[in-house]
C-alpha cells in the first residue's frame, strides 16, 4: 500500500495489547453439545461415553501444493531471527519467503493490489509440493509469517511429515507495515489515566478522543482510500487468494484469535475450499461492544493471577508473597510519578498495564516479565519499555491492529458512555477494567463501516476443530465455547492453562490436533486437556 515504510518481515512483534477490543460477551444459551471427553497429559483419550451423536463427516485429503509464487530460501535469517530454536520433532528446516499479490480493496475491485508477505517452512528434504497447512495469525500478535515459522519449529515431525507451514501475513504487518500515526498521540491513548490520583475523568477522556482524531487524521492522510480495508474481513479474502497461488483446491489451516474468525469467514464464503482447519481460541463473533471489552477485562484478570500463582509457585517469586498487591502499588506509584529512563522515555501506569496486557498471553515470557515489573519498582524501567517495543517500537504493531479492531466494528462509544464504565469496570476489574475502558474510545473518531460480517453456522464446510485455553487475556474461555457452539460440525478442545493459542502446548493438545491434521481423525466428543 501507497505510503507504508517497509521492513523486515522477519523482524517480530509481540503484541498490541489493549487496543484491539473485538472478542466476546459472556451469555450462553442452551448447549447441544457431544458429551466432553477428558484427556491425560499423554494426549490419548479416553472412549467418549455412548452417546447418539453420529460420527462427523470424513475430512477431505490434503491437496499436493504447485504453488505460482516466487520464493526465495531465508531460511538462516528467519530461524535466526526466532533465536534458531531447536526443532521439536529434531527435523531441519527449510524457510522460503515471498509474497503474493491481493487486492488492495475486496469489496471494491480496481483500487489496485497490495502484497503481503508468505513464508513456507517445512522438512528440509521436503518435496516442493507437499500440502501446505497455513497459519493465519492474531492481528495483534507476531506477522503470521514469522508466527508460522516459529509454529513449524514447534510441531511434531509428523506433522511436518505431511504438510509444509504456511504463514500469510495479516495486512499492514511484516514487510507491509503501517506506520501512520503520531507518536505523541499513541503514546497520549496509552497514558490517558482517568483513575489518576486529582484526575478529572472528563477532561482524561476528552483529551484521549483528541489523541484518537490526531490518529485517525493521520493515518487518512497516508491511506485516504485503503484504510478501511484493515479488517479481518479482507484478511478471509486473502486466504482465498493464497489458496489459488498455492494451486490447491481445499486449504487446511490454523487460524490464532481474530485469524481463527477470518478462517471462519473464508470457510462460509469458500465452503468448497476447506480442508482441515483448526481454530485456536477464536472470539464470538455475535458479540458487541463493550460486553466485548468487558469480557477481555474479565479474561486479563484471570490471566493475570495464573501468571502470579506461578510466579509464587517458583518458591523465589521476586515480586514477593502477594504479586498483585506488588504490581498494584507499582501501577499507583507510576500514576503519580513515572519513571524516566536517559533516552527521554518514560514508564507510566498506562506503558506498564499495556507492557504486562502484552505479555500475558505467552507463559514463555513470564520470567521477563517478572524480573520487569521487579526492576521497574527498583526505578530501574528498561525492561518494562522493551516489554512494550512490540507494540510501540520501529517494528510495532499498534497502527495496524487499531485499524483492524475499528474496521471490525461498527459501535462508536462516547465520552459519556465511557465514563461509567471506568468506574464500573475499575471496581470489577482493578489492574485492567479502566484502562481497556478508556481505550475504547480510540474507535470513536473512526469513520463506522459495516463491521465484522457474522459468518454463520458455516453448515457447507468440513467439520472444524476449535481450541480454547481456560486463560487468554484476549479472549475469554466462554467466548471460545460461544465461537464453537455456532459452528454446526465443530467439536471444542479446552485447555485448561493459560496463554494465546493452544497449540501445540501440551501434549494432549498437541494429539488430538495432530491426529486431525495427519491422520483425519476428528474427536467423537468435546475433549478437556490438563495444564
Amino acid at each position: 500500500m501507497s505510503g507504508l515504510r517497509r521492513r523486515a518481515r522477519v523482524a517480530g512483534a509481540v503484541a498490541v495489547a489493549a487496543l484491539v477490543t473485538l472478542t466476546a460477551a459472556c451469555a450462553v444459551g442452551p448447549s447441544q453439545r457431544p458429551p466432553v471427553a477428558v484427556v491425560g497429559a499423554d494426549g490419548m483419550a479416553p472412549p467418549p461415553p455412548p452417546t447418539s451423536t453420529a460420527p462427523p463427516p470424513a475430512l477431505p485429503q490434503p491437496d499436493p501444493m504447485r504453488p505460482t509464487i516466487r520464493l526465495t530460501d531465508c531460511t538462516d535469517d528467519t530461524l535466526g531471527a526466532l533465536g534458531n530454536p531447536a526443532q521439536a520433532g529434531g527435523v531441519a528446516l527449510r524457510v522460503q519467503c515471498g509474497d503474493i499479490n491481493v487486492p488492495t480493496d475486496p469489496t471494491r475491485r480496481g483500487r489496485g493490489v497490495t502484497r503481503v508477505g508468505v513464508t513456507v517452512a517445512s522438512a528440509a528434504d521436503a518435496p516442493r509440493d507437499r500440502p501446505p497447512l497455513l497459519v493465519l495469525g492474531d492481528s495483534t500478535t507476531d506477522p503470521s509469517s514469522r508466527h508460522g515459522a516459529l509454529l513449524a519449529t514447534q510441531v511434531s515431525a509428523a506433522v511436518l511429515g505431511g504438510y509444509q507451514v504456511i504463514g500469510l501475513d495479516r495486512r499492514g504487518s511484516g514487510s507491509d507495515l503501517l506506520d501512520c500515526s503520531p507518536e505523541d498521540a499513541r503514546l497520549g491513548i496509552l497514558d490517558g489515566d482517568p483513575t489518576a490520583p486529582g484526575a478529572a475523568v472528563d477532561q482524561v477522556l476528552a483529551a484521549v478522543l483528541e489523541d484518537a482524531r490526531s490518529v485517525v487524521q493521520d493515518c487518512y492522510l497516508t491511506e485516504p482510500d485503503t484504510l478501511t480495508a484493515y479488517s479481518t474481513a479482507s484478511a478471509a479474502a486473502d486466504v482465498e487468494q493464497l489458496r489459488e497461488d498455492l494451486g490447491v483446491e481445499r486449504l487446511s489451516a490454523v487460524g490464532i484469535g481474530d485469524g481463527a474468525t477470518a478462517l471462519t469467514l473464508w470457510a462460509s464464503a469458500h465452503p468448497a475450499s476447506v480442508g482441515r482447519l483448526v481454530l485456536d481460541g477464536p472470539p464470538d463473533p455475535a458479540a458487541a461492544e463493550p460486553d466485548a471489552t468487558e469480557t477481555r477485562a474479565a479474561a486479563a484478570e484471570q490471566s493475570f493471577d495464573a501468571f502470579a500463582a506461578a510466579c509464587t509457585a517458583s518458591g523465589s517469586c521476586p515480586l514477593g508473597a502477594d504479586p498483585r498487591a506488588t504490581v498494584t502499588d507499582l501501577l499507583q506509584k507510576l500514576r503519580t510519578q513515572p519513571v524516566p529512563t536517559a533516552d527521554g522515555r518514560r514508564l507510566t501506569a498506562g506503558v506498564a498495564v499495556t507492557a504486562l496486557f502484552a505479555t500475558l498471553g505467552e507463559p514463555r515470557s513470564w520470567p521477563a516479565l517478572t524480573t520487569a515489573l521487579a526492576d521497574a519498582g527498583r526505578g530501574v524501567p528498561d525492561g518494562m519499555l522493551a516489554l512494550l517495543d512490540p507494540v510501540l517500537g520501529r517494528e510495532g504493531r499498534f497502527d495496524s491492529a487499531l485499524a483492524t479492531a475499528c474496521n471490525d466494528t461498527n459501535r462508536r462509544l462516547t465520552p459519556p458512555d465511557v465514563t461509567g464504565l471506568v468506574t464500573r469496570w475499575g471496581g470489577a476489574y482493578p489492574m485492567f477494567g479502566a484502562p481497556l475502558a478508556t481505550r475504547l474510545l480510540a474507535c470513536a473518531p473512526w469513520p463506522a463501516g459495516a463491521g465484522l460480517p457474522n459468518p454463520g453456522p458455516v453448515p457447507g464446510a468440513p467439520p472444524m476443530l476449535v481450541l480454547g485455553a481456560a486463560h487468554d487475556p484476549r479472549v475469554g474461555a466462554e467466548s471460545v465455547r460461544r465461537a464453537a457452539g455456532a459452528l454446526t460440525t465443530a467439536r471444542l478442545v479446552t485447555w485448561q492453562g493459560t496463554g494465546t493459542g493452544s497449540y501445540p502446548r501440551t501434549p494432549c493438545v498437541a494429539g488430538v490436533v495432530d491426529r486431525m491434521l495427519v491422520q483425519g481423525e476428528m474427536p467423537q466428543a468435546d475433549t478437556v486437556c490438563p495444564p
